[in-house]
């Protein structure tokens, strides 16, 4: 199976678990009167989009190139992901805004009921996140955080549940839902600010571009380097161009020789598409 597909398929998986589980929150927040779990709901069913979204763009981004996309849909994924890592941005918020007022004024829900339903969301989004991280696509990366958050957010439940079986310490739910939210808040923008300068073109983090210009201008017949760009198509492949200004005539065979010392300069950054243009010296 490809990584394009198995990313497709992963996303696929998570957005009908992801789905399902939230139609079960809607009927057990209001079986056991808990704010808690209906806010949870509201932010699922945001992730439910997201996820049907990015599904959507994951499958899409496996398509090759053509006239209208001539690099292909590689960045079609990286879109899902700045869609789901923003509806996750502002879910955040949004659970922010609920859970601060709730350590004034905590709900007393249903404790038994909230401990089967964390036992339940615990279980089916940690599956989710456990097939979603094992993806290598930025798209994946981003919606591993969106089941990330269920996941910790049910174990909160979990803890805060179990608690009130025994102890009236309702605060804690409150408490322990904005850790977990402003943790899944610092991650998931980290996340955004990545996937946003990849739409930048900007250069990848593990790329020095300094550095690979230097080792360029060292090759032998190399004057000069210009324009030298490297940039992410979709957080996994990278393209690059540039333009390489001989000291001497070449021949055909020896230019071709200077661009395959290139492309064994930057062999380790897994460019799939390369422009080396080899200009000769100026009359």
């Amino acid at each position: 199976m490809s990584k394009k597909h198995s990313a497709a398929s992963n996303t696929k998986l998570a957005f009908f678990l992801n789905l399902i589980f939230t139609i079960i929150e809607f009927i057990g927040g209001f079986l056991t009167n808990s704010i808690a779990i209906l806010s949870d709901a509201i932010h699922d069913l945001g992730d439910s989009i997201s996820l049907g979204s990015s599904w959507y763009f994951q499958k899409l981004s496996s398509k090759g190139s053509n006239n209208k996309y001539s690099f292909g849909y590689k960045r079609f994924s990286t879109l899902g992901a700045l869609i789901s890592g923003t509806i996750l941005f502002f879910g955040s918020i949004y659970i922010l805004t609920k859970a601060v007022p709730r350590l004034f004024n905590p709900p007393h829900p249903d404790a038994q009921g909230m401990l089967w339903l964390a036992i339940l969301g615990v279980g089916m989004n940690g599956f989710a996140a456990w097939r979603l991280h094992k993806g290598s696509s930025m798209n994946e990366s981003v919606l591993s955080w969106h089941m990330l958050e269920d996941v910790l957010g049910w174990v909160g439940v979990l803890v805060v549940s179990i608690v009130l079986m025994f102890k009236d310490i309702h605060i804690l739910d409150p408490i322990l839902s904005i850790a977990i939210t402003s943790f899944v808040l610092f991650n998931i923008t980290r996340k955004l600010i990545k996937t946003i300068k990849i739409f930048l073109d900007a250069v990848p983090e593990d790329v020095n571009l300094e550095a690979i210009q230097a080792k360029i201008e060292c090759l032998k017949d190399v004057k000069k380097v210009h324009h030298l760009h490297i940039w992410s198509i979709d957080g996994e492949d990278n393209a690059m161009s540039v333009h390489i200004f001989l000291n001497k005539d070449l021949s055909s065979e020896e230019a071709e020789e200077v661009k395959e010392d290139v492309h064994n300069i930057v062999s380790d950054l897994n460019i799939i598409h390369s422009i080396i243009d080899i200009h000769p010296p100026k009359k």
